[in-house]
């Protein structure tokens, strides 16, 4: 029934920022961007090695009410070193939320909260690896 992931959603009440917030973190620009009201509403960027999607959206057209506690699911985001992720977010303007942490042989996660209130979560995930090198051959 489930796929794959296809775009992930954080929200923003400034979207402009938080996509440039994101460009630098991500090194890349989005390559889409929606108006709403003459102001940017959202902004997608394709990124990692499989060009999954990151979307951000207006928070005014997020679908659950605004608490101004992060919450959520946390989408972990396939990175080659966690202590370096998470020490290059912090430096970036994000807040730690969780520290790294190994979670089993291969598996290590750690948690930020982004400059927009979203749980952004990396991670050194073992599986990862595999499919990925499997699929190249």
């Amino acid at each position: 029934m489930l796929r794959g992931l296809t775009t992930t959603t954080y929200f923003a009440d400034d979207v402009t920022a938080a996509r440039d917030w994101y460009a630098e973190v991500l090194g890349t620009e989005a390559y889409f961007g929606r108006d709403a009201d003459g102001t940017l509403a959202y902004a997608e960027f394709r990124i990692g090695d499989y060009q999954h999607e990151l979307g951000i959206l207006d928070r005014r057209f997020a679908p659950v009410a605004r608490t101004g506690e992060p919450a959520g699911a946390v989408a972990y985001w396939a990175v080659d070193d966690v202590e370096a992720a998470y020490a290059r977010l912090l430096a970036l303007g994000a807040v730690g939320h969780d520290e790294p942490t190994e979670r089993g042989p291969g598996f290590v996660t750690a948690i930020v909260v982004d400059p927009f209130g979203n749980l952004l979560g990396v991670m050194e995930n073992a599986h990862y690896l595999e499919v990925l090198t499997s699929r190249r051959g």
